[in-house]
């Protein structure tokens, strides 16, 4: 793998981040600016501090803008954005393995 193709799979990764940063920020309607979230902020507890119902809203909105649909049993992928990032955009966890 060269150089520009690594740049270019980071790139997409702080892409689709980005992107869930905002989409928390927004339907969760938290008074925070979406870069002050970092990519292995947890959640829940000293983290953001989410709670069931933001989860649940997290479920739908997940669907609604990245087309992914998330089952109880995946709750651990809400540890982080990264995690987030990763099962939203499975190509993702693939280029971590290289």
């Amino acid at each position: 793998m060269t150089i520009d193709e690594l740049r270019a799979r980071a790139a997409q990764r702080q892409q689709a981040c980005d992107q869930i940063k905002k989409m928390i920020v927004n339907r969760l309607d938290l008074e925070i600016e979406p870069n002050w979230i970092t990519d292995d902020q947890p959640l829940f507890g000293r983290g953001l501090e989410l709670d069931s119902l933001d989860i649940l809203e997290l479920y739908v909105a997940i669907e609604a803008e990245f087309g992914v649909a998330l089952y109880d049993s995946e709750m651990a992928v809400f540890g982080s954005v990264s995690r987030l990032a990763e099962t939203i955009k499975p190509e993702l966890r693939a280029a971590a393995a290289v």
